[in-house]
């Protein structure tokens, strides 16, 4: 039998049937009973609180029993005990027991980082609530109580359920519950908090301010009282923060959308009931448009717009989806945790309500179609809505054709159009009838044919699209609709420009990505005022400080470039405005413009690309070297590394281990990025090895101490990635000697490698004096990430000496910086590092930190962070005893730790402690030695003693003995 008290009092059997109870009396008998089912409650008390009025005597009391006792039969007893009665019913039979359990477990899988989980059990346990706790006993003391318990608890599981939504991307949905929440609940600072959450994710700040305000408003009003630390902590982020990396939004669209209002409707719907629908049909046709259309339709649940027509093939279509979810492909700390971009991708989207736009597919399909069918079995809350010429041919796909527009439609697409480039434009429906027919009533071919009305007139129009069309229909009747159908209206609007429109037009196509004006002016050889002219005839768009071509324009353009035989010679132009422009922008990546610097050279990563792909196969060796180089800081700050490192690979193929004259540096930049391509698999590792020793030889010359090399970051990351190596020793003497080299960010992170030799050597005064020191170079020259990285360091050192708190201080500050950044990982890091000193005072917070770590690198896909995260949530475990929940987080890390790369060094000898003290409490004594023997051997490879590698890591002196000493003792 079934209980419910969380509104009027109710009984149910097992089958699912109402038990009737009776009158108000027995209801607040049972009521009463079940508050704590299985105590005693006294007869007195039973009296009293059913009718405080005195009206019910005792043998009244016992006539409700005996009927109660009726209804509820063999389903459950009421027993006579003492001087008193109670029901025996197991708690879990009881809706607020069962609230109570499942809000518990909910909030627990908050704390864990399973935020999926916890919304699923705050839904099912706030559906429980039926109205006001205990309705039946409006006047009994011991029934407001328990009410006043189990609402406050309400509140609390609403609020975790809202947190849990937050952290699944679900913000846009919570601000009206939120909003009619604070307003019931002015004084709960928690809502408040979450409410600016929410308010802030969509893009509000400034009305998360106003939230703030308004509370701290009431606070003082009503209780002469400030804002908590918490929210006034909030509250400061919100100040001094930049918005969080966003998924990339549909295109702005700058003209009204003609005649198609209905499928946009249509496809919606499609959209609710299957999770992968493709829009197809012929070139210009509008399905990109009505892809757009359909996105803003549904923002509110989430969008990413991915457009992949700037794609050369499908290699780069993961680094393209983590590129427009706002995700960079690793920290400014690189990440060798996750094993390829397709796992990262899984990682970021497995929890995310989310509709991911695919527009135009077609020259990657069978890349598009693998990855999208990949991700939705493994992200169950992943909708996508694909644009492309043929289907995808996956299980599942749901088709949309997009026809050409009905006739109505074409003609005032085409009035619209025309209207906007002539005033007063009118005309003979009749003819703009045959026009739009001529044309197929396809969209584009439409705008293209309404933009020459400018000055054409109409009649004028329509004979020589006819003439152009006739000649195109006794054409190539093999070729593929899109050629039949544009290729003629591109061909008939380009052969109206004039000779120096035709000459800009076909060599602005070498521009993968669109370009400024001055990249356009100098490449293609031509004048502002063609370029404007282009645009004026919908040749070329122009917006946010670029030029642009549509697609198909820019097919047709180029196969004019290559008619008149400058194919060559525009992509060498190309390819040297583009280096110019990373070459110029590198010095900036390291100093305090960086941020505005970062945009401007990410608006150019199209083109990078591009200018990669073709020196490296053309191949002019020269030019490939000298981009991937002067490109290595850009890429590795925003995480791209993977777009160049295939380029990378071929040509170290190419040139083999011949350095060519004079690019030494250029060479090692080379290797390190093409090692970066798999830097957890055995391709990434042979093209290492193979490469490592002449990059060596050839960094170490062009860095030798008295006079500094070209590219001071790979130095940096020539260390890191040679921690784990078979040459550790020198790669850290070469970044070493550096101190008293004549460049400041070189001599800053010689500083901050010298401090971890002191560590190694047990000197933590050096080594806390050499991070100060690098601190110092990179806070003179304003590099965000280097302070970060510095800051992170002294608060393990504050750390190792005993001062947690100056620990969390330098942590805090290495935080704001990194999330300025959009850093995901690296927040992420740092929070793992924030939990670790804080968990031996404040466990509570330490489990949110992890919780928040976990929540970020999942963001980010990061296996390494996640995997940090998880072993922390395991130390917690652990000290509450939980072993087997210790075990299963330490076993989750360990299974996405790589063992290769030196940020997992930390995190893979923490957990096979952690392992080995699990084993050690259930008394599987070789089972504990043997991780322990592990952690031990992983500690020795470092190159200095065990014992200080662990006490480095934060363990404790116990922890360290217990571990070694099982060593010593096997």
């Amino acid at each position: 039998m079934r209980f419910g008290i969380l509104g009027e009092t109710r009984a149910w059997h097992g089958d699912g049937r109402e038990v009737p109870l009776g009158g108000p009396a027995r209801r607040a008998l049972l009521a009463l009973l079940l508050v704590r089912p299985g105590e005693v409650v006294s007869s007195d008390r039973l009296i009293d609180e059913i009718d405080p009025a005195g009206a019910l005597s005792a043998h009244s009391l016992q006539s409700q029993v005996s009927r109660l006792r009726a209804a509820l039969g063999a389903g459950a007893a009421i027993e006579r005990a003492g001087a008193g009665y109670r029901i025996v019913a197991d708690p879990d039979d009881v809706d607020a027991a069962r609230f109570e359990r499942l809000a518990g477990a909910g909030r627990m899988a908050l704390a864990d980082g399973d935020a999926g989980r916890a919304a699923a059990l705050l839904r099912e346990a706030l559906e429980l609530w039926r109205g006001p706790a205990l309705a039946d006993l409006p006047e009994s003391d011991t029934a407001r109580a328990a009410a006043a318990r189990l609402e406050e608890r309400r509140l609390t599981a609403l609020e975790d359920r809202i947190e849990a939504g937050l952290r699944l991307g679900e913000h846009g949905a919570a601000v009206p519950e939120l909003r009619e929440l604070a307003g019931r609940h002015p004084l709960r600072e928690r809502l408040a908090g979450l409410l600016m959450r929410a308010l802030f994710a969509g893009g509000g700040q400034a009305e998360a301010l106003v939230v703030f305000e308004e509370t701290r408003r009431h606070l003082a009003d009503e209780l002469g009282a400030d804002p908590s630390a918490e929210l006034t902590a909030l509250h400061r982020e919100l100040l001094s923060a930049d918005p969080a990396p966003a998924p990339a939004a549909p295109p702005a669209q700058l003209t009204n959308f003609v005649g198609r209002a209905g499928e946009v409707d249509e496809v919606a719907g499609l959209l609710r009931v299957a999770r992968l629908v493709t829009l197809t049909g012929p070139g210009g046709v509008g399905k990109t448009r009505l892809s757009v259309e359909v996105a803003d339709a549904e923002a509110a649940a989430g969008v990413c717009f991915v457009e992949l027509a700037p794609l050369r093939d499908g290699a780069g279509l993961p680094q393209a989806l983590l590129g427009a979810l706002g995700l960079r492909e690793n920290g400014l700390q690189m990440d060798g945790g996750a094993r390829t971009p397709v796992d990262r991708l899984i990682a970021a989207l497995a929890d995310q309500v989310l509709l991911l736009v695919l527009d135009n597919c077609e020259h990657v399909i069978d890349d598009v179609a693998t990855l999208a069918a990949r991700l939705l079995a493994t992200c169950p809350r992943l909708r996508v809505l694909a644009t492309s010429r043929e289907p995808l041919g996956i299980i599942g796909e749901h088709l949309f054709q997009v026809r050409p527009l009905d006739a109505d439609a074409a003609v005032r697409l085409f009035t619209e159009r025309a209207g906007a480039v002539r005033r007063g434009f009118t005309a003979d429906p009749g003819l703009l009838r045959r026009i739009c027919a001529a044309l197929d009533d396809l969209p584009l071919a439409i705008e293209l044919a309404a933009a020459r009305s400018r000055t054409l007139d109409i009649d004028d129009l329509a004979g020589r699209l006819d003439d152009l069309l006739g000649v195109a229909a006794r054409g190539n009747r093999t070729a593929d609709e899109r050629h039949r159908t544009l290729r003629s209206v591109v061909a008939w609007s380009w052969d109206l420009l004039s000779e120096p429109e035709q000459r800009a037009a076909r060599r602005f196509t070498v521009f993968a990505g669109g370009a400024t004006a001055e990249s356009a002016l100098r490449v293609c050889g031509t004048d502002g005022e063609t370029l404007e002219s282009l645009v004026d005839k919908s040749l070329l768009e122009f917006a946010n400080g670029r030029y642009r071509m549509l697609e198909t324009i820019r097919a047709y353009g180029a196969e004019q470039l290559d008619a008149a035989g400058e194919r060559t010679s525009l992509r060498r132009a190309h390819a040297k405005r583009v280096l110019e422009l990373v070459r110029t922008a590198d010095p900036h990546l390291r100093r305090a413009e960086q941020l505005e610097w970062l945009p401007v050279v990410a608006a150019e990563h199209g083109d990078l690309v591009a200018a990669l792909h073709w020196a490296v196969e053309e191949p002019e060796v020269r030019t490939a070297f000298e981009l991937l180089a002067s490109a290595f800081n850009y890429l590795w700050i925003r995480g791209a590394s993977a777009s160049a490192a295939p380029q990378a690979t071929v040509l170290l193929a190419a040139v083999g281990e011949a350095i060519p004259d004079g690019l030494g540096e250029e060479y090692a930049a080379c290797a390190l990025l093409a090692a970066s391509a798999s830097a957890s698999g055995d391709a990434g590792q042979r093209i290492w090895q193979r490469h490592r020793p002449v990059a060596a030889k050839a960094l170490a010359a062009a860095w030798p101490g008295d006079r500094p090399g070209r590219y001071p970051v790979v130095l940096l990351l020539w260390m890191m990635r040679n921690a784990i190596g078979p040459d550790p020793e020198g790669a850290f003497a070469l970044v070493s000697s550096q101190r008293d080299c004549a460049e400041p960010w070189a001599q800053a992170v010689a500083h901050y490698v010298s401090g971890f030799g002191h560590l190694g050597e047990g000197d933590s005064a050096a080594a806390e004096a050499a991070f100060r020191e690098a601190l110092r170079g990179f806070r003179s020259l304003g590099d965000r990430w280097g302070i970060a990285l510095a800051l992170d360091t002294l608060a393990g050192t504050a750390s190792a000496r005993g001062d947690r708190g100056r620990a969390v201080a330098l942590t805090d500050e290495a935080l704001a910086l990194t999330e300025r950044l959009g850093a995901l990982e690296d927040s992420a890091d740092l929070l793992v590092n924030r939990g670790d000193y804080r968990a031996a005072g404040d466990p509570a917070a330490a489990r949110a930190d992890y919780a928040q770590a976990a929540v970020l690198a999942r963001r980010a896909g990061s296996s390494t962070y996640l995997a940090a995260a998880l072993r922390g949530l395991g130390d917690i475990a652990l000290e509450e005893g939980d072993l087997g929940e210790a075990e299963r987080l330490y076993g989750e890390a360990l299974d996405r730790i790589d063992p290769h790369w030196i940020k997992s060094l930390g995190p893979r000898l923490r957990t096979l402690i952690g392992l080995g003290r699990v084993a050690d409490a259930r008394g599987h004594d070789a089972e504990a030695r043997e991780r322990y023997r592990e952690a031990a051997a992983a500690a020795d490879g470092m190159g200095t003693p065990a014992r200080e590698v662990l006490r480095i890591l934060g363990l404790s002196e116990e922890v360290v003995d217990t571990a070694l000493s099982a060593v010593s003792a096997r």
